[in-house]
């Protein structure tokens, strides 16, 4: 993970002409849609570079710091800090009345450190939860900031002193200044995470844990909130204190759909917030009077339906596929139950059962049973001769062991459980089909090798499954299951 870390962010940080004071990257208008994409990639216009460097590193920073605050739940810290650093970027404007990257630098994070502070105190020595406490900071050091902002507008000059792009971003107005700082805090957050993951990793999953083996756990969560803080002000000139919080949350959200595994977690945030700078950045330029920070955030918005939609494990198509072929996988082996049973009623003395027959022992129509038997017969579980089916060697086995399944469970719950013989079918139903060979052999070995459910029925034994026989019988006869197939 530190390789693939440390691989995501050469290459970004370039050299450019003066920049161009637009709220979006380029004014072209004149331009097809085509032409304006093949001029994003010549790199001809002023600005660009600089732009695209830093929505990129950006996104690099926030994704990493954003994976973070999804794990240990702060998301809303990352919104309350977003807004709690206005004041001290009014303060770090007025120290010399100027937009002193660095000024403006320090002011926010030092103002910034206080807001996480001031949470901190407040769950320590009040009632009140850590979202109360949230809410508190970023409504009131957001008010102290609008406040200070409007003092700025009606000092002389002060309302061409450029702040209000903090408010809402302006990426076009970047300079390399604005890119150097990205890179350092990008650089700050990635040697970070490299070099302290187990760390954070502890502390981030299982806080007590960290206590007890000794870790600064305070330490940590605090120069977690500084590079928090460091990736929240150095990203205000391109998204603002309004959508900053969306790029700290929206790519790591995505991410934590995607995988369970914590260094692929953040390799797939950071890579997400690189994305989604570099996408934001396009649009901006190719579009018409577009600005990059709500492009940015709408193409983060957009990678995270799809990973809510497709994720392989926890999206819900994913779910949704998953959940359709397990019903489909419990159909076809309630099926082989029921050609089982129907065998039973009459002691094993035929090896074919009708279909009508089967449609209404399970009171279904007639055509859907049919479609279920034809799924069966693909996957080589019957066979079916006109209206007649019989059963695979296969299909013995599987349909043996569901009911082996179903009656060693209901023994087990009115024997061990002492539930009533009437209520325990309904839970035999929905465990029969997940019950794997190694917890059935520990059921029977528990029930002495019980040969009769509750109902006095007869159950299979491993033995007879294994070698083909009829519960209490002999092995089956030669030409069991022999009818070619339809």
């Amino acid at each position: 993970m530190k390789r693939v870390l440390l691989l995501l962010l050469p290459g970004l940080v370039w050299g450019v002409p003066e920049v161009a004071l637009a709220a979006r990257i380029s004014e072209i208008s004149d331009y097809s849609f085509m032409d304006r994409a093949v001029r994003f990639f010549s790199f001809q216009d002023p600005g660009l570079s600089h732009a695209l460097a830093g929505s990129m590193l950006l996104g690099i920073s926030c994704g990493l710091m954003g994976a973070f605050l999804v794990v240990r739940k702060l998301a809303l810290m990352g919104d309350a800090l977003s807004h709690a650093v206005l004041p001290g970027v009014a303060l770090g404007f007025l120290w010399n009345m100027s937009k002193d990257p660095l000024a403006i630098f320090i002011g926010a994070t030092i103002v910034g450190l206080l807001g996480a502070g001031t949470v901190q105190l407040l769950r320590s020595t009040t009632r009140h939860k850590e979202d109360a406490a949230l809410g508190f900071v970023l409504a009131s050091f957001f008010g102290a900031g609008i406040c200070l902002f409007t003092m700025i507008q009606n000092l002389p000059g002060g309302n061409k002193s450029g702040l209000d792009k903090f408010m809402f971003g302006q990426a076009a107005a970047m300079g390399a200044g604005d890119v150097l700082l990205l890179a350092v805090v990008a650089l700050l957050a990635m040697g970070a995470v490299v070099f302290l993951f187990k760390e954070y990793r502890l502390v981030s999953f299982d806080e007590g844990f960290a206590r007890a083996v000794g870790l600064p756990v305070q330490a940590l969560h605090y120069s977690l909130m500084l590079l928090l803080a460091f990736a929240i002000v150095s990203s205000l000139q391109a998204v603002g204190v309004v959508l900053v919080s969306a790029m700290l949350v929206i790519p790591a959200a995505a991410a934590y759909l995607l995988t369970d595994r914590f260094g692929h977690m953040l390799v797939l945030s950071a890579g997400m917030g690189l994305c989604t700078g570099a996408m934001g950045a396009f649009f901006s330029f190719v579009g018409r009077n577009m600005p990059t920070g709500p492009w940015m955030v709408m193409t983060a918005g957009g990678i995270f339906v799809g990973a809510l939609l497709l994720a392989p494990r926890h999206g819900i198509v994913s779910r949704w596929l998953r959940q359709r072929s397990r019903a489909e996988h419990i159909r076809e082996e309630n099926m082989l139950k029921a050609i089982y049973r129907a065998m039973e009623e009459e002691d094993f003395s035929r090896e074919v059962v009708s279909v009508m027959e089967l449609a209404q022992l399970r009171r279904e129509p007639l055509e859907k049973t049919q479609r279920q038997l034809e799924a069966l017969r693909r996957a080589g579980y019957v066979t079916i001769s006109e209206d007649a089916v019989s059963f695979t060697p296969q299909g013995w086995q599987r349909g043996c062991e569901i009911v082996r399944n179903h009656r060693l469970w209901e023994l087990y719950l009115t024997s061990a459980a002492q539930i009533a013989t009437d209520h325990v079918h309904e839970d035999a139903e929905k465990i029969e089909h997940v019950l794997g060979e190694e917890n059935v052999l520990q059921l029977e070995k528990r029930l002495d090798y019980a040969r009769r459910d509750p109902h006095g029925k007869r159950i299979p034994s491993h033995e007879e499954i294994q070698h083909g026989r009829r519960p209490g019988g002999k092995e089956r006869a030669s030409g069991y299951g022999s009818h070619e197939p339809r």
